[in-house]
Protein backbone atom coordinates (compact mmCIF):
# COMPACT_ATOMS: atom_id res chain seq x y z
CA UNK A 1 0.00 0.00 0.00
CA UNK A 2 1.45 3.54 -1.22
CA UNK A 3 1.01 6.56 0.51
CA UNK A 4 1.35 10.04 -0.89
CA UNK A 5 0.59 13.74 1.22
CA UNK A 6 0.83 16.65 -0.12
CA UNK A 7 -1.18 20.38 0.67
CA UNK A 8 -2.89 22.41 -1.72
CA UNK A 9 -3.35 26.56 -1.19
CA UNK A 10 -6.82 27.06 -2.91
CA UNK A 11 -9.95 25.67 -4.35
CA UNK A 12 -8.58 26.14 -7.41
CA UNK A 13 -5.00 24.65 -7.12
CA UNK A 14 -7.25 21.41 -5.59
CA UNK A 15 -9.13 21.42 -8.57
CA UNK A 16 -5.97 21.49 -10.88
CA UNK A 17 -4.89 18.25 -8.75
CA UNK A 18 -8.24 16.50 -9.54
CA UNK A 19 -7.72 17.60 -13.25
CA UNK A 20 -4.31 15.75 -13.51
CA UNK A 21 -5.89 12.41 -11.59
CA UNK A 22 -8.27 12.66 -14.50
CA UNK A 23 -5.79 13.03 -16.87
CA UNK A 24 -3.77 9.82 -16.06
CA UNK A 25 -6.78 7.71 -15.54
CA UNK A 26 -6.91 5.50 -18.46
CA UNK A 27 -9.45 2.30 -17.58
CA UNK A 28 -11.95 2.15 -15.11
CA UNK A 29 -10.81 3.38 -11.12
CA UNK A 30 -12.73 3.54 -7.65
CA UNK A 31 -11.97 6.75 -5.41
CA UNK A 32 -12.79 6.70 -2.21
CA UNK A 33 -13.06 10.00 -0.62
CA UNK A 34 -13.03 11.05 2.72
CA UNK A 35 -13.05 14.27 4.64
CA UNK A 36 -15.05 17.10 6.49
CA UNK A 37 -18.29 18.89 5.31
CA UNK A 38 -16.46 21.65 3.01
CA UNK A 39 -13.15 20.10 3.26
CA UNK A 40 -12.85 19.80 -0.24
CA UNK A 41 -14.34 16.40 -1.95
CA UNK A 42 -16.14 17.83 -4.74
CA UNK A 43 -13.80 20.58 -5.43
CA UNK A 44 -11.25 18.03 -6.17
CA UNK A 45 -14.35 15.86 -8.78
CA UNK A 46 -14.73 18.99 -10.30
CA UNK A 47 -11.03 18.72 -11.62
CA UNK A 48 -11.30 15.03 -11.78
CA UNK A 49 -14.16 15.43 -14.37
CA UNK A 50 -12.37 18.01 -16.27
CA UNK A 51 -9.42 15.76 -16.83
CA UNK A 52 -11.53 13.23 -17.85
CA UNK A 53 -12.49 15.56 -20.88
CA UNK A 54 -16.12 16.53 -19.60
CA UNK A 55 -17.14 19.52 -20.97
CA UNK A 56 -16.48 22.96 -18.68
CA UNK A 57 -20.17 23.36 -19.53
CA UNK A 58 -21.33 20.58 -17.73
CA UNK A 59 -21.90 21.27 -13.72
CA UNK A 60 -20.11 19.32 -11.88
CA UNK A 61 -22.24 19.00 -8.23
CA UNK A 62 -22.50 16.78 -4.92
CA UNK A 63 -25.23 14.17 -5.76
CA UNK A 64 -26.22 14.69 -2.04
CA UNK A 65 -29.70 14.13 -2.65
CA UNK A 66 -30.16 12.14 -5.68
CA UNK A 67 -26.92 9.71 -4.43
CA UNK A 68 -25.44 9.74 -8.09
CA UNK A 69 -24.42 11.30 -10.77
CA UNK A 70 -23.32 10.37 -14.31
CA UNK A 71 -21.12 12.41 -16.74
CA UNK A 72 -20.24 11.51 -19.54
CA UNK A 73 -16.32 12.23 -20.95
CA UNK A 74 -13.69 9.93 -22.28
CA UNK A 75 -14.52 7.72 -19.21
CA UNK A 76 -18.25 7.86 -17.72
CA UNK A 77 -17.90 9.14 -14.57
CA UNK A 78 -20.06 8.00 -11.51
CA UNK A 79 -20.25 10.11 -8.54
CA UNK A 80 -21.45 9.19 -5.52
CA UNK A 81 -22.46 10.77 -2.54
CA UNK A 82 -23.05 8.70 0.51
CA UNK A 83 -23.50 11.23 3.10
CA UNK A 84 -27.40 10.91 3.80
CA UNK A 85 -27.02 6.91 4.08
CA UNK A 86 -26.56 4.79 7.45
CA UNK A 87 -26.84 1.09 6.34
CA UNK A 88 -25.21 -1.34 4.30
CA UNK A 89 -28.46 -2.76 3.12
CA UNK A 90 -29.25 1.22 1.54
CA UNK A 91 -25.72 0.57 -1.04
CA UNK A 92 -27.68 -2.73 -2.05
CA UNK A 93 -30.68 -0.56 -3.47
CA UNK A 94 -28.74 1.71 -4.90
CA UNK A 95 -26.68 -0.90 -7.00
CA UNK A 96 -23.49 0.61 -5.47
CA UNK A 97 -21.84 -3.34 -6.30
CA UNK A 98 -22.30 -2.61 -10.11
CA UNK A 99 -20.02 0.56 -10.67
CA UNK A 100 -17.28 -0.23 -7.90
CA UNK A 101 -15.23 -1.42 -10.08
CA UNK A 102 -17.66 -0.94 -13.07
CA UNK A 103 -16.39 0.16 -16.47
CA UNK A 104 -15.91 3.82 -15.58
CA UNK A 105 -14.65 6.81 -12.99
CA UNK A 106 -16.59 5.95 -9.60
CA UNK A 107 -15.88 8.29 -7.09
CA UNK A 108 -17.34 8.14 -4.05
CA UNK A 109 -17.96 10.80 -1.50
CA UNK A 110 -18.31 9.90 2.29
CA UNK A 111 -16.56 6.24 1.48
CA UNK A 112 -14.97 5.99 4.88
CA UNK A 113 -19.26 5.65 6.77
CA UNK A 114 -18.89 1.85 5.00
CA UNK A 115 -16.24 -0.68 5.19
CA UNK A 116 -15.18 -3.02 2.46
CA UNK A 117 -17.06 -1.02 -0.34
CA UNK A 118 -14.31 -3.23 -2.88
CA UNK A 119 -10.73 -4.73 -2.95
CA UNK A 120 -8.82 -2.23 -5.04
CA UNK A 121 -9.49 1.27 -5.37
CA UNK A 122 -7.54 5.30 -4.60
CA UNK A 123 -8.50 6.39 -1.23
CA UNK A 124 -8.57 10.36 -0.84
CA UNK A 125 -8.52 11.64 2.40
CA UNK A 126 -8.96 15.59 2.54
CA UNK A 127 -8.78 17.91 5.35
CA UNK A 128 -8.87 21.43 6.29
CA UNK A 129 -5.27 23.15 7.16
CA UNK A 130 -6.94 26.78 7.37
CA UNK A 131 -9.04 28.76 5.38
CA UNK A 132 -7.79 27.46 1.50
CA UNK A 133 -5.30 25.22 2.13
CA UNK A 134 -5.83 21.39 2.22
CA UNK A 135 -3.93 18.36 3.33
CA UNK A 136 -4.38 15.86 0.89
CA UNK A 137 -3.75 12.44 1.48
CA UNK A 138 -3.47 9.49 -1.13
CA UNK A 139 -3.65 5.89 -0.22
CA UNK A 140 -3.50 3.00 -3.53
CA UNK A 141 -5.17 0.07 -2.33
CA UNK A 142 -4.07 -3.25 -4.72
CA UNK A 143 -2.52 -3.02 -8.15
CA UNK A 144 -4.93 -0.09 -9.78
CA UNK A 145 -4.58 2.69 -7.01
CA UNK A 146 -1.19 2.07 -7.18
CA UNK A 147 -0.41 2.48 -10.33
CA UNK A 148 -2.79 5.34 -10.60
CA UNK A 149 -1.01 6.86 -7.49
CA UNK A 150 2.27 6.18 -9.33
CA UNK A 151 1.13 7.93 -12.86
CA UNK A 152 -0.48 10.91 -10.74
CA UNK A 153 2.55 11.37 -8.71
CA UNK A 154 4.89 11.80 -11.72
CA UNK A 155 2.56 14.10 -13.55
CA UNK A 156 1.92 16.44 -10.35
CA UNK A 157 5.81 16.73 -9.66
CA UNK A 158 6.86 17.40 -12.93
CA UNK A 159 4.29 20.39 -13.34
CA UNK A 160 6.31 22.01 -10.09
Amino acid sequence: MSEWILDTASAEETRRLGRCLGQVIKDPVVLLLSGDLGAGKTCLTQGIARGLDIPESEPIVSPTYTLMNLYEGRLPLYHFDLYRLADPSELEDLGLEEYLPGDGVAVVEWADRFDDLCPTYLAIRIQHRGPDMRAIRFCAVGPTGETLLEALQSVWQSQG
